[in-house]
């Protein structure tokens, strides 16, 4: 498949859309109702019935009875996690085999014309980015995801949280799970700006970073901080009116869906002439350039805050803008506290 139909690549191989990233229609004022119709779609398909699907299969499969979730126990939170390690690896590792291993779609579609695997950089275990970012995933964020779950299943068993029933509210319960992904988006970015402040940035944020040319298996790649922080967005269930297939929703959402935004291609090739977007290009961006694009556009927040790079020209001498500025303003700071040191 020819991906410069649908975008440029650079001399050193790197792949760029040719339309910039635009924000979800939702939160335009006055709305614009054509716009949201032919958007929606996009919001259902096909991650987010993934995630639903996969919520409302653990609940049928794997999660042990109410009577057996009303006494914490070793046993089944152990099971939890050895089906959450499973369903990780299959998942993550699909992507993986897929585009990094096989290669079959060779660099189409890929932002970053390099693969992890071609490059060693001691800021990682073992100099190794895959390793490292699968030792970490499995060690801090698979045991922190099962423990989130393990605690939340606990509290709603014994009635610590509210637990509707799908039979007696089915209106309610299905406006929160319309809401899963918005709830997720006001998480992120508030949890993300949050450890882009400097002394977390440098302690937790910065394990994450180390990922600059992100794949599937920097997706969970997080000082265990990070973890709990990012993860953490399943704790709104605790006061929603909510029910245990949508808190798993929610922490499925955060789980398996950091992958579309770490997996360093545009577009996934799925047979000959079928293509699945991963909508992962505002995530990259921030990846690149850091200070970009808290968000992934779903709630246009970094536009309201000033930190939004669509990808195109504009968005690039914006943010160059912005840099301009604040060099500015730092050099004033320092000018200013030289002379009231020389005034002393």
């Amino acid at each position: 498949m020819d991906d410069l139909k649908y975008g440029t690549r650079n001399k050193r191989g790197d792949w760029a859309p040719n339309k910039p990233v635009e924000t979800a229609p939702l939160f335009v004022f006055p709305p614009k109702l054509l716009a949201i119709a032919k958007w929606l779609p996009h919001y259902f398909f096909p991650w987010n019935v993934i995630f639903a699907a996969s919520a409302v299969a653990y609940c049928a499969l794997i999660i042990p009875s109410v009577e057996t979730l009303r006494t914490l126990s070793a046993g089944w939170a152990l099971w939890l996690y050895a089906v959450n390690a499973v369903c990780v690896f299959l998942f993550y590792g699909a992507f993986e085999l897929h585009l990094y291993v096989l290669k079959r779609q060779e660099n189409r579609f890929k932002y970053n014309g390099k693969f992890p695997a071609d490059q060693k950089n001691n800021v990682f275990w073992f100099d190794r980015q895959n390793v490292d970012n699968m030792l970490r995933t499995f060690l801090s964020g698979v045991t922190i995801w099962t423990g989130i779950e393990v605690v939340m299943l606990w509290a709603h068993a014994n009635g610590y949280a509210p637990w509707l029933s799908f039979s007696e509210n089915p209106w309610t319960l299905a406006l929160v799970a319309l809401v899963v992904p918005i709830i997720h988006e006001f998480h992120f970015f508030c949890i993300h700006r949050l450890i882009h402040t400097p002394f977390l940035y440098k302690w937790v944020h910065s394990v994450h970073h180390n990922s600059v040319n992100p794949s599937p298996w920097s997706s969970l790649s997080m000082h265990p901080v990070e973890h709990f922080l990012y993860l953490g967005t399943a704790f709104y269930h605790l006061i929603l009116p909510s029910n245990p297939i949508l808190m798993l929703y929610q922490l499925h959402y955060a789980g398996f869906g950091a992958i579309p935004g770490h997996v360093g291609f545009d577009k996934v090739e799925v047979g000959e002439d079928k293509l699945v977007d991963s909508h992962a290009y505002a995530h990259y961006l921030h990846h690149k350039y850091f200070e970009v694009n808290y968000g992934d556009a779903l709630i246009p927040l970094d536009k309201w805050f000033g930190t939004w790079h669509d990808g195109s020209a504009d968005g690039e001498a914006r943010m160059q803008e912005r840099y301009r500025k604040r060099k500015e303003r730092l050099s004033a700071r320092k000018a200013s506290s030289e002379l009231q040191g020389a005034a002393k």
